[in-house]
């Protein structure tokens, strides 16, 4: 390969980079707000355009001797991340005007991006743990980036849990070094394939500490504490950002490393890491949904709904192990409907928490008389968060599920039905928060208006919880195309 197949191949993640050193240059250099967030722009477009250029013209399959990977799982993860980026980048404009620290706020949204990108695309442990804290610690400070009381202490919490999960995911990859001797992935899975039935016991302990690592990122149980708390003092933004962006980069790297690193369906521990996904996915969806039922400030309701949504996708994580051939796309076609539905949701909360200077959801009430589209938006990614017809959330549940229940494992089996009682569970806050809106007379009457590129984003995170809940096929067939890559 040469020079420039090897910058092809990491093309998203440098044109994040050098966005990132673009911001910080212009802004101390002449410190134009708009100068600044018009870069940022440039770098997500810039990357979202690279990103179609790999899948158009193709790319070199490995690059930079083997630590990472350019196919079509690491395309798709990386056009989500991108237009996670490109999403949160236009909804922010306005508020980052207002605060002093907006040059870092998107320097590090764009380093946090960068680094995701590679993540998706590593085929080596030392290159998923460089990536990984790479972005993770551009998040702690983005947590506290508005360095008031809340912020600071959102980041200080997310600064001390991270650093905590990431000391067990590299004991994890310790132990699987030790193991197989390598660090590349292809060498691991080599190792698990032929290894002895001795192994499975040091093998076990070492994806438990990944799991309980990778889990941090997913926001699942028992990794999970920090997200209601980091959520509600974190910028909404950023809360935005955390919850679809992170999730994705943390479920691509358990598929990469369990599905093709530990083998899906035929070794000696397919059903031990399965069974353990499964019991993390059920455990997570009774503490995202129990908690999600008592709370009342809108932030920490999305943050214990995000727990139970990374219980949903890691149904498909389960079903994996047993060999589904529908669990790895379902887990990203789930991926790429929640990415819609939680931007819509979050950005909605961001600028109408602005203007009503509450979080509370009863100061939510009649919402539908003071801006219309703002909670017909709001209403319509609850429903989806639900699973409720005809929304993209619904198809996602469905297939998910499905691919469970296909697999032919009794277990599974009762994963899903544990999996839809959660889901009527679910319907009772989604729903009480869409009543709120709806029915309930508003304190005040006075209109609230989104700002321009806002009501662009709403607009696309609509179409897109509508479009792919009527015809699922597109996203459907990328999220098929991107799983088989990693057979």
């Amino acid at each position: 390969m040469t020079f420039f197949d090897h910058v092809h191949a990491i093309g998203p993640a440098l044109v994040c980079y050098a966005g990132a050193g673009a911001i910080l240059s212009a802004d101390l250099f002449h410190g134009r707000r708009a100068a600044i967030w018009g870069i940022a722009v440039l770098a997500a477009v810039g990357a979202l355009g690279w990103t179609m250029a790999q899948a158009i013209l193709g790319a070199e399959d490995g690059a930079l001797s083997g630590a990472v990977r350019v196919d079509a799982f690491s395309i798709y993860l990386a056009f989500l991340i991108g237009a996670v980026l490109l999403a949160v980048v236009l909804a922010a404009r306005e508020w980052a005007a207002t605060i002093e620290q907006a040059a870092e706020f998107y320097a590090l949204l764009l380093v946090s991006a960068g680094s995701m990108i590679l993540l998706a695309q590593a085929d080596d442990l030392i290159t998923i743990f460089v990536a990984l804290e790479t972005t993770s610690i551009s998040q702690f400070i983005l947590a506290g980036v508005t360095r008031n009381d809340r912020s600071s202490e959102a980041g200080l919490k997310y600064l001390l849990t991270g650093a905590v999960a990431a000391a067990i995911l590299l004991y994890g990859f310790a132990f699987l070094f030790g193991m197989a001797g390598t660090t590349s992935l292809e060498g691991i899975a080599a190792w698990v394939a032929t290894g002895p039935e001795a192994q499975r016991l040091p093998l076990m302990l070492a994806f438990v500490l990944v799991a309980v690592g990778l889990g941090f990122k997913m926001a699942m149980a028992p990794s999970h504490a920090w997200a209601p708390d980091v959520y509600e003092g974190a910028p909404t933004l950023v809360a935005t950002f955390l919850s679809v962006a992170s999730k994705a980069a943390g479920f691509a790297v358990a598929l990469r490393l369990f599905y093709t690193g530990l083998g899906g369906g035929d070794t000696i521990i397919s059903q031990d890491w399965g069974m353990m996904f499964g019991a993390l996915a059920a455990i997570s969806m009774i503490v995202g949904n129990t908690g999600a039922l008592v709370q009342t400030n809108a932030k920490r309701l999305l943050g214990y709904s995000s727990i139970a949504q990374a219980g949903n996708i890691a149904v498909g994580l389960a079903a994996v192990a047993v060999g589904s051939t529908n669990g790895p796309s379902g887990v990203l076609f789930f991926l790429g409907t929640y990415a819609a539905t939680n931007i819509g949701a979050f950005v909605v909360v961001s600028f109408v928490t602005e203007r009503l200077g509450s979080e509370q959801i009863e100061d939510f009430a009649g919402l539908i008389k003071r801006s219309p589209v703002a909670a017909v938006v709001l209403s319509l990614c609850l429903v989806s968060l639900t699973g409720i017809p005809p929304t993209a959330g619904f198809i996602a549940k469905v297939y998910i599920f499905n691919s469970a229940v296909q697999a032919g494992e009794r277990w599974l089996v009762a994963l899903v039905a544990l999996a839809v009682l959660n889901t009527a569970i679910s319907a009772f806050y989604y729903l009480r928060w869409v009543r709120t809106m709806l029915l309930d007379e508003p304190k005040d009457t006075t209109p609230i208006r989104a700002p321009g590129g806002t009501q662009f984003v709403l607009a696309a995170a609509t179409v897109g919880v509508l479009f792919f809940g009527l015809d699922p096929s597109p996203l459907l067939h990328a999220a098929q195309d991107a799983a088989a890559a990693l057979l």
